[in-house]
């Protein structure tokens, strides 16, 4: 299906960039060229099963997946995206929790420093 249809769309509605993962997609476009909503709509045309949601950003800034994208005039810079019911707890390390679990929590937190490339913070 994302061969043929999905494929179609977004080449018609002019689509600079997307990324999938899993059932997110992170849509780039230009607000001159590319009427957002209309493309929207023709997603949801796609199969009658499956709907789509539109999340747009906000105060140029964009939450998708665990990363939150911030849109400035020349460039796009990028955090990780903590709920606001993030609470940072950690398994303590002298806790009755299975050794794995402790080493699971520990290698996710590694994983995500090396899978994104986050934006440098100035000093």
């Amino acid at each position: 299906m994302e061969n043929t249809k999905i494929f179609e769309i977004l080449r018609n509605s002019k689509i600079e960039v997307y990324y999938t993962n899993i059932d997110d997609m992170l849509v780039i476009y230009n607000e001159n060229c590319t009427n957002i909503e209309e493309f929207h709509k023709l997603f949801n045309t796609i199969t009658p099963d499956l709907k789509f949601t539109l999340e747009q950003e906000k105060d140029k800034k964009l939450n998708s997946l665990v990363i939150t994208i911030t849109r400035t005039e020349s460039q796009l810079t990028f955090d990780i995206f903590r709920k606001p019911t993030t609470t940072d707890t950690i398994i303590p390390r002298d806790s009755c929790h299975p050794l794995e679990h402790k080493i699971a929590s520990m290698r996710f937190c590694i994983n995500r420093i090396d899978t994104y490339l986050l934006t440098q913070t100035k000093s």
